[in-house]
């Protein structure tokens, strides 16, 4: 049985008609094109820049295994309860993490999907003539009017020509329109280069990211102390602590050397408020490309790396350096050479650990600090008062037993682990604490050997840096400050004239000015065309009372 014609024709009310409106489904494809549209946003890509920076942070909190494996593994055993939290969310490898390795990528195809479709509009619009000359150019934020005298005999159409000319010499490009109408009319547009800087700022961001990202993964630094009259080749064995990139290989090394000839410290002796503090370090030193390379001298100083092999090698660190000779208990030679004193305190008092594994029957250690200039209050503490090598000193407590470094276990150089040990020097025991003055020996107790001042040497520490991406990190950073500069301070300006006759034989100009975007500049642009115009025809200042040769202009709220 049908329905009443009355309930067919029944109109449906809103509430009906949201019931049965469905929206139509996206589907996979339609998805996909949604969430491209939106990580190619530059919302988005303001937003992971940012994401980026912060994600940054845990890797100055935490120690990183990279730089250093043994304090990632002690930072985990003083706190059991979190540490292997941190672990597991990888906060130990911030930079090399899945996370972080997410973000970065996220950003990068951000950036290019962003940069292309705007570079592909922007070529297409420099291809393009200007804009159609609006019908009502007093509708634009910056208007003005002209007034062409019949005398001056300038018609509209070569009015148009002069106004198109003086358009061209200041940069913009100009197209002329119904030059042989009644009501001639240009369009011109300049300020291209704004939108270009801001290509070329994201377009350098994407390559600063690249730079960054092949320095990470095929650069490597390290760390190396060299003294005086050590040499240091440029292989994996040769340094003190290695750094590689992700995917970098041992084997790209290249095999140049550097070796330290001397290293000279100046010390402030003028002012009383800084006196005795290094004011200047010269490291005489000499390199080599390849073995085969001839030898070339050259000079190492604080921010003045010397460059070899495409690494940087910086001066970052010195001290002073005894040397020693420690004999065991069988009158053997069980080490001789310089021993590296840490810094610890003003006037370089320097702690020292010397580890004998050699020694025979039981392994020596030795324990304390070297004082270039050494002093001793009424208390009897020993301190150094002044850096330079005056009155040098070198006092020591002095272990044997097991060092513990035939386990294979890391230990760092200027550490002594003690529990194993038994000591036989200190100034708690008997035979009292070793001290010592260049050229002298002392005789351990029970028989154990002895060990000798042989002199002093100085040492540096130096930081190698191999990034093959700075030099074009840096490039791209330069390009993008331009980019940058050039799209805050240049704007896109549109300007229209339009040309008539009037019945009396005067030429009537009008002309407009539109600007993309802010432009507090663009009512001094209309002043300046303004003038332009003036000068070219001839005519008079604008003037109130003015009725032969009127001039007018009015600016609007944009």
């Amino acid at each position: 049985m049908s329905e009443p014609v009355e309930s067919k024709n029944k109109p449906k009310t809103i509430e009906d008609a949201k019931t049965e409106a469905a929206l139509p489904a996206l589907g996979l494809k339609g998805m996909l094109r949604w969430a491209w549209t939106q990580l190619t946003s530059m919302r988005t890509a303001l937003f992971l820049l940012l994401l980026l920076a912060v994600a940054a942070v845990p890797g100055s909190l935490f120690p990183q295994r990279p730089a250093n494996p043994a304090v990632v593994t002690q930072y985990i055993k003083d706190h059991p309860d979190y540490g292997k939290i941190l672990d597991a969310l990888q906060l130990y490898d911030v930079y090399s993490s899945a996370w972080f390795s997410a973000i970065y990528l996220l950003l990068f195809i951000s950036l290019i999907g962003c940069v292309t479709p705007r570079a592909v509009a922007h070529y297409k619009a420099m291809r393009s003539q200007p804009p159609r000359t609006p019908k009502r150019l007093s509708r634009l934020p910056e208007y003005g009017t002209l007034v062409v005298p019949a005398d001056a005999g300038i018609p509209a159409s070569r009015a148009i020509t002069d106004a198109a000319a003086l358009l061209r010499k200041r940069g913009y490009r100009v197209e002329v329109r119904d030059t042989d109408g009644e009501r001639p009319s240009l369009g011109a547009e300049r300020g291209f280069l704004k939108e270009v800087g801001n290509l070329v700022f994201h377009t350098s961001l994407i390559g600063v990211l690249v730079s960054v990202a092949i320095g990470g993964l095929f650069g490597y630094s390290g760390q190396r102390i060299l003294v005086e009259g050590d040499t240091f080749v440029n292989t994996l064995v040769g340094y003190d602590q290695f750094s590689p990139g992700t995917n970098f290989q041992s084997g790209w090394l290249q095999p140049y050397s550097i070796q330290l000839d001397k290293f000279d410290v100046k010390f402030d002796r003028e002012s009383p408020a800084h006196f005795g503090q290094p004011i200047d370090f010269t490291a005489q030193v000499t390199t080599k490309e390849n073995p085969g390379a001839p030898a070339e001298k050259q000079v190492l100083k604080v921010n003045d790396p010397v460059t070899l092999g495409g690494t940087s090698i910086y001066l970052t660190g010195n001290g002073y350096a005894p040397v020693v000779t420690v004999r065991d208990g069988k009158g053997n030679v069980a080490l001789q050479g310089p021993v590296v004193a840490k810094l610890q305190g003003d006037n370089y008092y320097s702690s020292v650990v010397i580890k004998v594994p050699d020694a025979k029957p039981e392994q020596l250690g030795f324990a304390g600090f070297f004082l270039p200039t050494a002093f001793v209050t009424e208390q009897g503490v020993s301190f150094s008062g002044d850096p330079e090598l005056i009155n040098p000193q070198l006092s020591l407590n002095s272990y044997y037993g097991d060092l513990g470094l035939d386990k294979g276990t890391p230990q760092n150089v200027f550490e002594l682990d003690v529990k194993n040990l038994t000591q036989l020097n200190g100034r708690d025991l008997p035979a009292k604490g070793i001290t010592l003055v260049p050229g002298k020996t002392y005789t351990l107790p029970d028989g154990k050997g002895s060990i000798t001042f042989d002199g002093i040497k100085k040492y540096v520490g130096v930081d190698i840096h191999h990034n093959p991406g700075q030099v074009s990190a840096l490039f791209f950073a330069l390009l993008a400050v331009a980019g940058l500069v050039v799209s805050l301070y240049l704007n896109r300006r549109r300007v229209w004239v339009r040309t008539g006759t009037h019945d009396d034989g005067r030429t009537m100009v009008e002309y407009g000015l539109l600007a993309r975007g802010e432009d507090h500049r663009l009512a001094g642009e209309s002043a300046a065309i303004r003038e332009l115009l003036q000068r070219e025809w001839q005519l008079a200042p604008d003037a109130s009372d003015s009725s032969d040769t009127v001039a007018s202009t009015t600016t609007k709220d944009q």
